[in-house]
């Protein structure tokens, strides 16, 4: 008997999870002593096959594997897996995350009463978006893709007993859904298109130029796409998802929910080559949202919300890399996005965790007693500001050189479109390395600005701020042979960054460093921040976004609600009421009548009698 090449069997890796996430919440409770085996053990052992299947798959070819699902009006939908380079390598990011933020918090988690629904819920999760991952069909993808929504509801929301996290985890759910609906009409348009939802066979309608209404599909798609990866103007729920446990929050920031719109784009790009204005769209939407949340997470306190805000900016150079052309170079930037961002947020979890609060100015000096997580962080954070040699360097200056190339040489988007992208993409770098320098004095230089006493964590957490760190460090070399990383993420050549580029890019890291810094030596008891200026205000109330929608849509809501509840108790209820009165006046009227005197009842007979007669006289 001859096996199956080894990449058909992908839908075991999201089967794992799924089946530890059905048994952790159907048995969770009544045997705790297997909630931690059922979190790890399962995604452990995905992380292993999803490893087998990107070796087993290579660097070329497309694996697929599909069955007959069910009919979706004049086309079928099919559940299966397609298994290209892309997919296996973004698969096996989505398990290691996965995998240490369960190990992490099995240590963070341990003492929380609901720990055994919030395991099964991350197992969940983590099936979910590897089913976007690996579907071979777009019907089969949108439900990973809602399933992700859902879970994001209550993991956000797990600490559901406190208003911030009830109000945070409706407003990822709300806002979210918004982006949702164009998405769908945008999946239906695409299969109506290609005569088929299978994945491959809409690239290839694309490829020949047969999907004859591309720009609608591309840009209906976008509106996913914009709401899931946390874009203007559907960002804002994303740093208010921070009252969530700090383990779901780097889960959901480095490899699942908010990494799903920018790899869908890739995962489809042959559509978006097809639609140039989507492209144009996508990339105006990446240059405001990557300088405008980069400002934001400069201002911001909580430590928590900084690196939120900077995970929105990120995910903005990857959607810009995707408009100028560089789907390579963004989905290696996704990569090591979900390194530096895992360790940061599990770092920041240490932290709170020791200190018992988010607020930078009740931090500091926390070096000398936190130094696994002081020199983690470290690492982190420097891959995060761009400096080499630290992956963040090559990614990020690999999608601003292919911004160049676009802006001076021509693209896929417009020339002008390109700058866009260039232009904010470097002034987000002195941004970025600013407020990364302003997090790491605060956390742990200067004088604590209340006296605690912090400890470093247990080996369970430290492990994985460690495990994080190394690919936070090397992943970049892996992109300067073409052979290893740029082939498994859809390129074939090196990712070097340009000279120029590299050079302006570093530049502009230095000044926001050395500007942080400089201000910080003045007065080390001083927010950094005012740096700003007095742009701090409106960069700390992150432009008055939730403002501006609260005017535009949520007042003009609640009027109508309460509208409509006046019509509903003074009109409806008033007009019910008044037939009930009505119908007791008449009663009360006709007892009148009923004298019991014979004599009245034959002269009402009469004089009823009359009338009809009269009424037949004149009728002639």
């Amino acid at each position: 008997m001859t096996l199956a090449p080894i990449p058909t069997y992908a839908w075991v890796v999201p089967a794992l999870p799924f089946v530890a996430a059905f048994l952790g919440l159907a048995a969770g409770r009544r045997f705790p002593g297997l909630i931690r085996p059922l979190a790890v053990l399962p995604t452990l052992a995905a992380t292993a096959l999803a490893s087998w299947v990107a070796v087993a798959q290579g660097t070329g070819g497309v694996t697929e594997r599909v069955a007959r699902l069910l009919p979706v009006g004049p086309l079928e939908a099919y559940v299966g897996t397609r298994v290209d380079p892309l997919a296996a390598t973004v698969g096996v990011m989505v398990c290691v995350v996965a995998l240490l933020v369960q190990i992490y918090s099995s240590g963070y988690m341990a003492s929380d009463p609901r720990y055994s629904s919030y395991a099964a819920l991350v197992s969940l999760f983590t099936a979910a978006m590897l089913l976007v991952v690996y579907s071979a069909d777009l019907i089969a993808l949108l439900v990973g893709w809602e399933v992700m929504g859902i879970c994001s509801y209550f993991l956000i929301g797990h600490h559901w007993e406190t208003p911030g996290a009830q109000a945070a985890a409706v407003k990822a759910f709300v806002m979210t859904k918004l982006g949702d609906v164009p998405f769908l009409f945008g999946i239906f348009v695409l299969g109506l298109d290609a005569g088929s939802f299978r994945i491959g066979d809409v690239l290839a309608a694309a490829g020949a130029g047969q999907l004859e209404h591309a720009q609608a599909a591309a840009l209906l798609l976008l509106g996913g796409v914009v709401g899931k990866s946390a874009q203007f103007p559907l960002h804002s729920w994303l740093p208010d998802a921070m009252a969530g446990p700090t383990p779901i929050s780097a889960l959901i920031h480095a490899a699942t929910m908010v990494a799903a719109g920018v790899y869908l784009v890739a995962r489809l790009y042959p559509v978006y080559l097809a639609a140039p204005v989507a492209l144009a769209v996508l990339a105006v939407v990446a240059a405001v949202t990557m300088l405008g949340a980069a400002l934001a997470a400069l201002a911001q306190d909580d430590i928590k919300r900084v690196l939120a805000y900077s995970t929105v900016s990120q995910l903005a150079y990857m959607a810009g890399g995707l408009a100028v052309g560089a789907r390579e170079a963004s989905m290696f930037h996704l990569l090591a996005h979900a390194a530096f961002k895992a360790l940061l947020f599990l770092a920041a979890g240490t932290v709170i965790h020791a200190l018992g609060t988010n607020l930078m100015g009740e931090m500091g000096g926390l070096r000398r007693h936190m130094k696994t997580t002081f020199w983690t962080m470290t690492i982190g954070l420097a891959a995060l500001a761009g400096l080499p040699p630290f992956a963040g360097f090559f990614s990020k200056e690999a999608i601003l050189g292919a911004a160049e190339h676009a802006a001076r040489h021509g693209g896929p988007v417009a020339a002008w479109a390109a700058w866009a992208v260039l232009v904010a993409g470097l002034v987000t770098v002195a941004v970025t390395a600013a407020y990364v320098t302003r997090l790491w004095l605060r956390t742990f230089f200067g004088r604590p600005a209340i006296e605690r006493v912090a400890y470093e964590v247990p080996a369970v957490m430290a492990w994985p701020l460690v495990a994080l760190a190394i690919p936070s460090a090397l992943l970049g070399f892996l992109a300067l042979r073409p052979d290893w990383l740029p082939a498994r993420v859809g390129g074939d050549a090196a990712l070097v960054p340009s000279s120029m580029t590299s050079a302006l890019a570093l530049l502009a890291a230095s000044v926001g460093l050395l500007a942080t810094h400089w201000v910080w030596r003045r007065d080390p008891a001083a927010d950094p921040a005012r740096v700003l200026g007095p742009l701090r205000r409106p960069c700390e109330r992150a432009f008055s976004v939730d403002e501006l929608y609260e005017f535009l849509f949520v007042a003009p809501y609640r009027a109508l609600v309460r509208l409509v509840r006046f019509t509903d108790d003074e009109v409806v209820d008033a007009y019910v009421r008044g037939s009930g009165v009505l119908a007791r006046l008449a009663g009360a009227g006709l007892r009148l009548t009923q004298t019991g005197n014979v004599q009245t009842y034959l002269t009402g007979l009469l004089a009823g009698v009359v009338l009809i007669a009269i009424s037949v006289v004149m009728a002639q």
